[in-house]
C-alpha cells in the first residue's frame, strides 16, 4: 500500500483528531455467557475475567432464553445455517413468511417485511418512500437515529424539515408552512435511546391527520417491552392503528437479529418491490428467524418479564437519586448517567472494568452532542438489587474526585 497517498494521510489525521478529542472508540472484548447473563467474560490488557454488563440492548435477556436458543438450534438442524441468498434468489422460506405474519398481527397491520437489521429497514424504507414520487416534504425529529437520517437523505428530491425534539408546536409550524398539496411524512421514534424519553405519538398523529401527512414510527427501543403484547409504545397508548408504518427490530428486547416494517399491504408490497436494501441483501438465516419467532410469541404473553424490567429500571433510578448520582430523568427503561466530557466518560467506563468488574458503555459525540457525554445503563430482569448496590458504590467511588487513567 502506498502510505504517501493523501487518503492515508487523511485517515491518520482524522484518527489523531478523534483521539485528541477523547472520542476514539475502543472495542471491549466481551464474550456473552448464555447461562450466566448479564455476566460476560472480558479480555483486556492481557487478562480475562468475568464482568457484570449494564448496557446490553438484550433488554429482557431473551437472547439467552432456553426456548429461544432451542428454536434456533432446531432450525439450524432442519434448514441449515444460512438462507442461501436473497428472498428473490433463494426463495421465500415458510419461516420468513411466518415471522412476517406474526409481526403484522403483533402491530395490528396488514403486512410486514423483514430486513437484515433495524438500520437497513430504516434506511431502505425511508429512501424508497421519498423516491416514490416528486415533491415530498419530510418532517424529522432532531434526535432521530442515524439510520433514519441516512434513509431520509437518500430521498433525492425530498425537502427535509428537522423539528425540535418532541416539540409539537415547532412540528406544527413547519407543517403549516409547507405547501398544502405536497406529500408529507412525519418520521420519529417512540423511545429515544440516548435520553430515554418518549414521543407524544397520539398528538403527532393528530397533526398528521390535520395536515394530511403519513407517519413513520421507529419502535426499536420499545418493541417487546411496552404494551400488553409487547408491540411498543404505540400499542401501550392505543394509537398503533393510526400510524402508516411501524418499524422495529428483532435485535434488542427480542434478543435476536434483524429489522422489519409493518403497515398497509400495498405500502409493504411496494417497499418489497423497490427497496434496494431488501432486494439485494441475503435473507436472514433460518436459525435467527426461528429464534425471533419464538421470542415474539413468548413475550406476547409474558407480562411478568416486562413488569420486572420496569421494576428494575425504576429501582436503579431510585438508587442513583438516593446516592446523588447525576442521572437524566427518563420515563423509559433507559437510565443515562451524565458525565459531560468524552475523556472522562471513557475513563469512568474503564475504571468500572478494571477496579470493579463491571461494564457500562461510554456514549460520546457524535452519538450525543459534545458536552453531554454519558454512561448508559439498561438494567434488566436478571440484574439484582445487590448488583445495583455494588454498582452505585463503585460509581460513587469513581465520581468522588479520585483520578484514574485510560489506556492509550
Amino acid at each position: 500500500m502506498n502510505r504517501d497517498h493523501p487518503f492515508i494521510a487523511q485517515c491518520d489525521k482524522a484518527l489523531a483528531d478523534i483521539r485528541a478529542a477523547g472520542r476514539y472508540r475502543r472495542f471491549v472484548a466481551l464474550e456473552k455467557l448464555a447461562d450466566r447473563f448479564p455476566y460476560y467474560k472480558v479480555t483486556m490488557e492481557g487478562r480475562t475475567q468475568d464482568i457484570l454488563v449494564w448496557s446490553s440492548n438484550d433488554y429482557l435477556a431473551m437472547g439467552t432464553d432456553p426456548e429461544v436458543i432451542e428454536a434456533s438450534i432446531e432450525a439450524a438442524r432442519t434448514m441449515g445455517a444460512g438462507a442461501g441468498g436473497t428472498r428473490n434468489i433463494a426463495g421465500s422460506s415458510p419461516i420468513h413468511v411466518a415471522l412476517e405474519a406474526e409481526l403484522a398481527a403483533l402491530h395490528g397491520k396488514d403486512a410486514a417485511l423483514l430486513f437484515t437489521s433495524g438500520y437497513v429497514s430504516n434506511q431502505a424504507t425511508l429512501t424508497a418512500i421519498l423516491n416514490s414520487m416528486p415533491g415530498w416534504h419530510v418532517f424529522s425529529d432532531a434526535q432521530n437515529h442515524n439510520s433514519m437520517i441516512v434513509g431520509i437523505k437518500g430521498g433525492k428530491a425530498a425537502t427535509v424539515h428537522v423539528f425540535a425534539h418532541n416539540d409539537l408546536a415547532d412540528l406544527e409550524a413547519r407543517l403549516a408552512a409547507a405547501p398544502a398539496d405536497a406529500p408529507k411524512m412525519i418520521a420519529f421514534e417512540s423511545v429515544y435511546s440516548m435520553d430515554g424519553d418518549i414521543a407524544p405519538i397520539g398528538a403527532i398523529c393528530d397533526l398528521a391527520d390535520k395536515y394530511n401527512a403519513i407517519t413513520y414510527l421507529d419502535e426499536v427501543h420499545a418493541v417487546g417491552m411496552y404494551g400488553p403484547h409487547g408491540a411498543g409504545v404505540s400499542e401501550r397508548d392505543g394509537v398503533a392503528h393510526r400510524l402508516t408504518i411501524i418499524e422495529g427490530t428483532l435485535a434488542k428486547a427480542y434478543g435476536c437479529h434483524g429489522g422489519y416494517i409493518a403497515g398497509d399491504a400495498s405500502v409493504i408490497d411496494y417497499i418489497r418491490s423497490v427497496a434496494a436494501g431488501f432486494i439485494f441483501t441475503t435473507a436472514l438465516p433460518p436459525p435467527t428467524v426461528a429464534a425471533a419467532l419464538a421470542s415474539i410469541r413468548r413475550l406476547k404473553v409474558d407480562q411478568a418479564r416486562r413488569d420486572t424490567l420496569f421494576e428494575r429500571a425504576n429501582l436503579l433510578k431510585s438508587k442513583f437519586d438516593q446516592a446523588g448520582l447525576p442521572r437524566l430523568p427518563t420515563e423509559s427503561h433507559i437510565v443515562p448517567l451524565m458525565i459531560g466530557n468524552a475523556t472522562r466518560a471513557t475513563e469512568v467506563s474503564m475504571r468500572l472494568i478494571r477496579e470493579f468488574g463491571m461494564y457500562a458503555t461510554p456514549i460520546n459525540y457524535p452519538t450525543v452532542p459534545a458536552g453531554t457525554e454519558r454512561l448508559r445503563f439498561t438494567p434488566g430482569p436478571k440484574h439484582t438489587e445487590a448488583m445495583m448496590d455494588q454498582l452505585v458504590a463503585a460509581l460513587r467511588h469513581i465520581l468522588s474526585g479520585e483520578t484514574g487513567t485510560v489506556a492509550a
